[in-house]
């Protein structure tokens, strides 16, 4: 009897492996790198000469500059509480399974199957027709399938899933600074509701008192109606603001509760005491370095979809290679099962397989000009994202040095109001002046010293918006 050859599975293998190797192009063996994207480079600095000098914080608890210990403690609560932050992280988590999913690309598929098969052959379909024969067996075996990484396909997927997670956690941080800065920039519209406040109360007693001078004297038969009507609408004015102030500080206090995870009516009242607006700290007379964009969460989230769709081109570019596979089994067999592990029960079979696509209707090329063309978007919103950074620096800065110096004139202007306010009580108290001196007097000094408190919550809004935008701490 003629023996018949040795098969050597790993001969085969490496025939198929330099046909394949032979028949590549170097259609794909470059991956896209977007390796400019902006069209304008970014400046080197913001220009701002305030007369102060202070840095800012250099780690990432950048709301302690307000020295607020009240700010800080919501923002932890918040860190913890916030159902978008946990959102968030689920999201991150997810993206982390995704590369963990790319990654086992590179390992081997194994299954396991056992069975009994029980059938029989229909006779009458032959010719000439045969007796039926029935047959029976058990089975039980291992197969492996295993797709070799020869051109990088499953490298440049789990390159685009690790471009996939790095947004995902860069949102994530996006998240939290956002979250910080919303809790400080409604904190800071509390405080500044709390003084406007406490101001209208103060000009109320003042108005009060002014009140019962003026009907002493009408009822003393030395003042007249008119002076009576004009102190109280000045009373009433001020008593009309006060409303609205108190809405305002409920429902800041009602946002930042629902800020740090509490619903309005649990973290709502703590919040309710009055206590003092935070000092403004001024910003640094150096200027912001561009540099600290770069650490901004959306630009390093677009950047990371930018590296992931450029790594799906790629992805795109490997499907006009040949895919190499090699799948195997190894089982036994046999009619009955005590001899399922006999001397001639043993079966096995290796298959490399060389698998290459001539012809798809221009798919790939079609999906090839999709990914480039996804690519070239991100870069276009690259391009935005950089550019609305450097925006909301610059207003931020300009915002600040607006408030400030607004919140200086008007306590100019509600120091001289206050003493045109005693000087006009003086004069008419004597009967030197009209009342209506000191009804305007009233007015404008609850006026400058009410925008004054406008303004200075503006100023820190700013400083909470400059950190915000260059993305927590630059330092």
């Amino acid at each position: 009897m003629r023996r018949e050859k040795n098969i050597n599975p790993m001969r085969h293998l490496r025939t198929l492996t330099a046909i394949t190797a032979a028949a590549a192009f170097h259609i794909c063996a470059q991956t896209t790198q977007p390796a400019q994207y902006l069209h304008q480079p970014i400046p080197e600095a913001w220009e701002y000469t305030p007369d102060s000098h202070m840095t800012l914080p250099a780690n990432d608890g950048w709301w302690t500059v307000f020295g607020d210990p009240m700010l800080s403690t919501l923002i932890e609560k918040a860190e913890t509480g916030n159902f978008n932050v946990t959102s968030a992280l689920k999201r991150m988590e997810i993206a982390e399974k995704g590369i963990a999913l790319s990654r086992s690309g590179y390992f081997p598929q194994l299954d396991v199957n056992a069975g009994w098969t029980a059938g029989q052959s229909a006779g009458a379909a032959n010719r000439p027709v045969t007796p039926s024969a029935s047959y029976r067996h058990w089975n039980l075996g291992l197969s492996a399938n295993w797709e070799i990484d020869l051109f990088g396909r499953i490298a440049s997927q789990l390159k685009a899933g690790k471009a996939g997670y790095r947004a995902s956690k860069a949102d994530y941080d996006a998240v939290m600074v956002s979250l910080a800065a919303s809790v400080a920039k409604t904190y800071m519209q509390l405080r500044t509701a709390q003084a406007q406040y406490a101001v209208a109360q103060q000009h109320l007693h003042s108005q009060k008192e002014i009140l019962r001078i003026v009907e002493a004297r009408f009822k003393a038969g030395i003042g007249d109606m008119l002076e009576v009507t004009q102190a109280k609408t000045v009373l009433y004015s001020t008593e009309a603001t006060v409303p609205a102030l108190e809405a305002s500080i409920r429902t800041a206090a009602n946002s930042i509760a629902v800020l740090t995870g509490q619903y309005p009516a649990q973290g709502a009242p703590p919040l309710l005491e009055t206590a003092e607006m935070p000092v403004c700290p001024p910003l640094p007379a150096t200027g912001v370095p561009a540099d600290l964009l770069r650490r901004r969460p959306d630009i390093i989230a677009s950047e990371a979809t930018l590296a992931q769709y450029a790594a799906m081109i790629g992805v795109a570019k490997k499907d006009f290679l040949p895919t190499l596979a090699i799948s195997g089994s190894i089982s036994t067999q046999a009619r009955d099962i005590t001899d399922l592990f006999g001397s001639h029960s043993l079966a096995y079979e290796v298959a490399p397989t060389l698998s290459w696509t001539l012809f798809d209707g221009m798919a790939r090329n079609i999906r090839v000009a999709e990914a480039r063309l996804q690519m070239e978007e991100a870069v276009e919103s690259y391009n935005m994202t950089v550019m609305n950074a450097i925006e909301e620096v610059d207003n931020a800065i300009i915002s600040f040095n607006a408030s400030v110096r607004e919140a200086e004139l008007n306590e100019q202007a509600a120091e001289q109001s206050r003493k045109s306010l005693e000087l006009s009580v003086d004069l008419y108290k004597r009967g030197l002046t009209d009342f209506y001196n000191v009804t305007n007097a009233q007015m404008s000094y609850l006026e400058n010293q009410s925008s004054a408190v406008a303004a200075r919550g503006n100023a820190l809004a700013a400083v909470v918006a400059l950190y915000e935008a260059l993305g927590g701490s630059p330092e």
